[in-house]
């Protein structure tokens, strides 16, 4: 989606623009209309929380002085992050540093947020508490949330409509009702979590 490696076939179309084919001028202007969370948070472990989420806007020149500080401390707020401002990675909890990706990839004010396994690592409750964090900035910020995930219970949660990707083909798209109720014994496999059954088990342990 973010157009870093081609497709083998097919395209990604995002705002009426290929991710996929465009010259790299066009990708970038697209890549800016995104943020990234990505599993651990992908924090820099020698910089603050703050200098973390100030990062993209100086990596970019976005912005400088007050407007970035005012920027970046808008951003620890809403993540509930300014008494952890001046902390290292290393002295933050993993649901924390989560929230500081999250931070950090609004600075930009992105039209598309994505998620990669946000739940993972976290606890039922904490996981709740990142399931509501999404929703949030869902109806807040009207942030368009694109999220990979293998919790259902987060992806019934959160989605308005999820496609389910086996062994590299999307081979349903649809509600969260509609998935649970797919006439597809590999989908009902998955999603009950049962060992016997047509998934090829080798492959879902690669992936």
């Amino acid at each position: 989606i973010t157009g870093l490696v081609k497709p083998d076939q097919g395209d990604c179309i995002i705002k009426g623009s290929s991710i996929a084919f465009s010259e790299e001028k066009e990708k970038k202007k697209i890549r800016a209309s995104m943020g990234v969370l990505f599993q651990s948070g992908a924090l820099i472990n020698w910089l603050s929380v703050y200098e973390n989420v100030a990062l993209p806007l100086r990596e970019h020149k976005i912005s400088s002085g007050k407007e970035l500080h005012d920027n970046v401390m808008e951003k620890l707020k809403w993540l509930d992050l300014v008494h952890a401002k001046d902390n290292l990675p290393g002295d933050i909890s993993g649901g924390m540093k989560k929230r500081a990706g999250i931070a950090r990839a609004l600075t930009t004010n992105p039209e598309i947020l994505l998620y990669d396994e946000p739940t993972s690592g976290l606890d039922p409750v904490m996981s709740n508490v990142f399931n509501e964090l999404i929703l949030r900035l869902q109806k807040e910020l009207k942030v368009t949330s694109i999220v990979v995930t293998h919790d259902m219970q987060s992806a019934y949660m959160i989605a308005d409509r999820i496609t389910f990707i086996y062994e590299g083909e999307a081979i349903f798209c649809g509600t969260p009702t509609e998935l649970q109720n797919a006439d597809s014994s590999i989908i009902q496999q998955f999603i009950h979590g049962r060992t016997k059954g047509p998934m090829n088990l080798d492959h879902s342990e690669k992936k």
